[in-house]
């Protein structure tokens, strides 16, 4: 009977290092987003969907460091290509009133 039971435990320890791959995978390559991943690798891992999922998210190369700064830097350029567009099309208005005046 010992021998069923190592056997058991065995198995239960290789299911469990199994279904939890994808996050054991993101915490070895150090994810800044670990604890989300896991959380969902526990909660929808049962799925194949959910498991081919988390797996493929544990491989992803971690997101850059100042996303936010990105982001507001992101706006800002378009933000000034909007303002150049406009000024662009009011200077060539102008021009254009300038060569044909209304009479």
């Amino acid at each position: 009977m010992d021998e069923r039971v190592a056997v058991q435990i065995v198995t239960v320890v290789i299911a469990l290092a199994l279904y939890f791959l994808p996050a054991i995978l993101a915490d070895r390559r150090k994810r800044v987003d670990v604890l989300t991943l896991a959380l969902f690798n526990a909660c929808l891992g049962w799925t194949v969907l959910g498991w081919l999922l988390a797996l493929y998210w544990s491989l992803q190369p971690n997101p850059p460091k100042n996303l936010a700064g990105e982001v507001v830097e992101k706006r800002k350029l378009v933000r000034m290509r909007a303002f150049s567009s406009a000024l662009l099309l009011r200077v060539q208005r102008r021009e254009a009133t300038r060569e044909h005046p209304e009479k």
